[in-house]
């Protein structure tokens, strides 16, 4: 391994599913690794906990050995809640020993909730401790850097996920009654309400077509469809890469996320860029992106006959979806593309890692 300085990167496998494997993919393709000295090194994985384990105590070490030979200038940690962020404080604590400036990026909406309802008072306080020790933290929300600030007196900035932009779709390819939910199925991601929200406009929409593309409970959400009688009006594809992801939403109408908590997510980002207005809850970094009734419909979570409201507001209205499209597809343009976000990024290596990334 050559000895030059590198900026390394932590999170989960490119090869996973979830928000951060999106993020890291869009970084890539914006050619942020080529024209910067970052090593990606993924420190989690799906699959049995074995194959986790070895994942994470090989990158540990590879790490911690580069450490020892004084190849790190800067670390940027991605990190969700909970044991995401146990875990990547195991690769902090030697980042902190050996006085290598580190970045801390958090994505994860609820991680409030977890330092309030999840942590201990001493664990409380080593949260606490991490966050006074990092250079910068990065969130994908004003309300998630608010609460981050409660915390510790540390330099906070908001960097939304970059999305690269697809060629447009013509609106009238698009499937008039297709809604799409491009997520982990289950309570969180409120996909119990959103089947309910169905039933409740079926009547009225005979066409419609709700596709479910997502890994998680997909046999309650079978059962739930079956019990509801909206079999015929749902389909099931379980997780989907990149392509099939691109072809969907080049054909779906609207996008829907019926979450209870939320940092940033890219499937919110990824349909307001492919021109799809958004059915969305108000959580987390949805409203700072989304405003109600212009690039898409905001609703309480939980409020499930305001979720039915929303998408049969929607399906009945062309103009309204022809409409907020077009706005989505603005704010996308002019608020997160990759081409806006990514000179973030580099703006803050240079400033967190000095002459070493200048030089």
């Amino acid at each position: 391994m050559t000895r030059e300085k590198r900026i390394v990167m932590l999170g989960t496998s490119t090869d996973a599913w979830g928000g951060i494997a999106s993020v890291v993919h869009s970084y890539s393709r914006s050619g942020l690794f080529e024209r910067l000295p970052i090593l990606y090194l993924a420190t989690h994985c799906n699959g049995p906990a074995l194959q986790k384990c070895r994942l994470f105590v090989c990158a540990w070490l590879a790490f911690v050995a580069m450490l020892a030979r004084g190849q790190v200038m800067l670390v940027h940690v991605h990190t969700a809640s909970d044991l995401s962020f146990w875990r990547k404080s195991c690769f902090l604590l030697p980042a902190f020993l050996f006085r290598v400036p580190a970045v801390l990026h958090i994505h994860a909406g609820p991680f409030p909730d977890f330092y309030r309802e999840r942590c201990g008072r001493l664990a409380k306080c080593a949260v606490r401790q991490v966050l006074a020790r990092v250079e910068t933290v990065v969130v994908v929300s004003a309300e998630l850097k608010r609460f981050v600030e409660t915390l510790a007196a540390v330099d906070v900035i908001v960097v939304y996920n970059p999305m690269p932009l697809p060629a447009p779709v013509e609106f009238g390819a698009r499937a008039p009654a297709q809604v799409l939910f491009l997520g982990k199925l289950g309570q969180a991601k409120g996909t119990w309400d959103l089947l309910h929200a169905v039933a409740q406009i079926v009547r009225r929409h005979p066409h419609l077509r709700l596709i479910l593309a997502g890994d998680g409970e997909l046999m309650r959400a079978q059962e739930l469809m079956r019990r509801l009688g909206i079999e015929d009006q749902v389909e099931l594809l379980g997780w989907v890469g990149e392509r099939a992801r691109t072809q969907l939403l080049e054909r779906a109408s609207v996008c829907v996320l019926p979450s209870y908590a939320e940092g940033l997510p890219m499937s919110v980002l990824e349909a307001m860029a492919a021109g799809v207005p958004v059915v969305a809850t108000r959580v987390g970094g949805i409203p700072e992106v989304i405003t109600d009734g212009v690039e898409g419909l905001l609703v309480a979570p939980g409020d499930v006959p305001a979720l039915a409201a929303a998408l049969d507001r929607l399906l009945a209205d062309e103009a309204a979806r022809r409409r907020m499209g077009l706005a989505a597809r603005f704010r996308a343009e002019t608020s997160f593309s990759s081409a806006l976000v990514i000179p973030l990024l580099e703006t803050m290596y240079c400033r967190a890692a000095g002459p070493a990334l200048r030089h």
